[in-house]
């Protein structure tokens, strides 16, 4: 009764076990080979079974007679333990055990059996028969008890599978898996890379490093580029001009040392003339520092770039206005052409570039990235074709486009090249039949690296193709950017731009106090 009772606790809430009939249990148990063996015609008595067949111990054999067998007992504690020992009847569970299940299931498929199975249920009802009556005293005084006890225990287990939350029937349904606590990924260590042992001869390379990335620089102002750019200039001056006047009195042989200093900075006689005049009339006989001299330096030097720093005039009366650059080889001229572009462009006028540099393939295809990116009209040839036909086709058409400015690209030509330079003045000619004031305006690009020679260059220019205007470039590459000083006060022609790099924003127009401060080496 102990281990039904404790059966019955460990399955509670679970669905009972269907009995099986003592027919099926025995069909499915396996059949010993004994039951085929042959019955002896002498059957043992029951009495000889304990002796294996002998006569019985307690059996009086003269007798014959075998004494009657005493009624099973079961050996049970007393009624009044009952309830200490919070035991439940045997009947109590079978009859809940029989509320539970109305009829026992039956195996599919397996054929009833018959005698056996009738045997073993009326042997099982006596059994239960004689248990009721022998605990019959015992059970209303224990029941009230055990009940409570089997509850209490029932209570400490969790609940039946079929009425926890979120299942039905023994199965999970729409488990929310957010509330599961998610456990801390495990941290394993990593064992520790081992270098290979190269063999004799070899060496691993040094460990790569990530380079840190760079913050952006602040952009510069125009004036800070173009110190930056007379950087070299400036300093070559200015050091030479501290050393000359260090603890010196203001003499004439100081006068003399500073006019040849300042000639050969390719400043010019003239303005070099004007420094030294105006700085013997202010501190002859005194103690002068470098300070001194270069003050009164950038001061001359704005006095004789003020009259030539003019802006570019644009006379859009006359479609297009027509733009010739020209130049000798390498100063820079197609993409200058790129930049003047992109500052028309940006302020809304209509632009065409014209590839007239027949002589060089690159020029050709340098001009129309620039027109591309700056969203201008483009004209070009084959290699080799002439120019002055060009430049009568792109006036065509961008008189018939109607655009506002026409800038033609020349071949770079050196000055003492005849056949050259008779070829520009065809140029010329052929845009003065379209219209007798063009081209409106002539630019010539310098380079800043040419130093005296620019001087020959500007004058032969000028009187080949009429040349009204100035641009000099590559201000950031040369010590001798002075030079713009000395062709301003011989040719007195406007300077209308300068460049100091490769960017479109390092073409700005020309400053002369920008620029006499940024060569003095002087703040603005």
């Amino acid at each position: 009764m102990a281990l039904s009772f404790i059966k019955k606790v460990f399955t509670f809430g679970k669905p009972a076990e269907e009995p099986m009939p003592d027919a099926v249990e025995r069909e499915l148990e396996p059949r010993s080979r004994d039951e085929d063996l042959p019955v002896a015609d002498d059957p043992v008595l029951p009495e000889e079974m304990d002796t294996g067949g002998g006569p019985a111990a307690n059996v009086d054999e003269a007798s014959g007679e075998p004494e009657p067998v005493a009624a099973e007992t079961e050996v049970l504690p007393p009624a009044d333990h009952l309830g200490d020992m919070g035991v439940v009847p045997l009947s109590l569970l079978e009859a809940e055990a029989e509320a539970e299940q109305d009829t026992p299931p039956t195996l599919p498929g397996v054929p009833p059996t018959g005698g056996g199975t009738e045997q073993s249920d009326a042997a099982r009802q006596s059994m239960d028969v004689e248990s009721e009556s022998a605990h019959a005293e015992s059970e209303p005084a224990a029941s009230a008890d055990a009940v409570n006890v089997a509850e209490d225990i029932a209570a400490s287990f969790p609940p039946p599978v079929g009425g926890m939350p979120g299942r039905v029937g023994g199965e999970a349904v729409d488990r929310e898996l957010s509330t599961e606590t998610p456990l801390p990924p495990l941290e394993m260590e990593l064992a520790p890379a081992v270098e290979p042992i190269l063999p004799k001869g070899f060496a691993t390379g040094p460990a790569i490093v990530e380079p840190q990335p760079v913050a952006p620089q602040a952009k510069l102002s125009w004036f800070q580029r173009l110190r930056n750019g007379l950087a070299r200039t400036s300093s070559q001056l200015t050091n030479q001009i501290t050393a000359l006047f260090t603890k010196r009195k203001l003499d004439d042989e100081t006068l003399q040392d500073l006019e040849d200093l300042l000639i050969q900075a390719d400043l010019g006689v003239e303005t070099a003339l004007r420094v030294t005049d105006t700085l013997a009339s202010e501190r002859y006989g005194k103690d002068v520092t470098g300070e001194d001299v270069s003050r009164i330096m950038a001061s001359e030097i704005a006095k004789v770039l003020k009259p030539v720093a003019k802006p570019l005039q644009l006379d859009l009366s006359h479609k297009p206005h027509v733009i010739l650059v020209v130049g000798v080889n390498g100063t820079g001229k197609t993409t200058t052409i790129g930049k003047l572009a992109a500052k028309l462009s940006g302020a809304g006028l209509k632009v065409m570039l014209a590839a007239g540099d027949t002589f060089r393939a690159a020029a050709i295809e340098q001009l129309k990235i620039w027109a591309e990116r700056t969203k201008s009209e483009f004209v070009g040839t084959k290699l080799g074709a002439d120019a002055a036909g060009l430049a009568y086709d792109a006036f065509e058409q961008a008189k018939a486009k109607k655009c506002d400015v026409l800038i033609v690209d020349t071949a770079g030509r050196l000055q003492n090249k005849a056949e050259l330079m008779a070829e520009l003045e065809k140029i010329v000619r052929v845009l003065g039949k379209l219209d007798p004031d063009a081209p409106h305006t002539v630019l010539q690009t310098l380079d800043a690296t040419t130093g005296q020679n620019a001087l020959s260059q500007v004058e032969i220019f000028r009187n080949v193709a009429g040349v009204n205007g100035l641009i000099m470039t590559k201000l950031d590459g040369t010590a001798r950017g002075g030079i713009l000083v000395a062709i301003s006060a011989k040719h007195k022609l406007p300077v209308y731009f300068i460049g100091v790099g490769e960017g479109v924003d390092d073409l700005e127009p020309f400053e002369a106090e920008d620029f006499a401060h940024a060569i003095a080496g002087l703040p603005q």
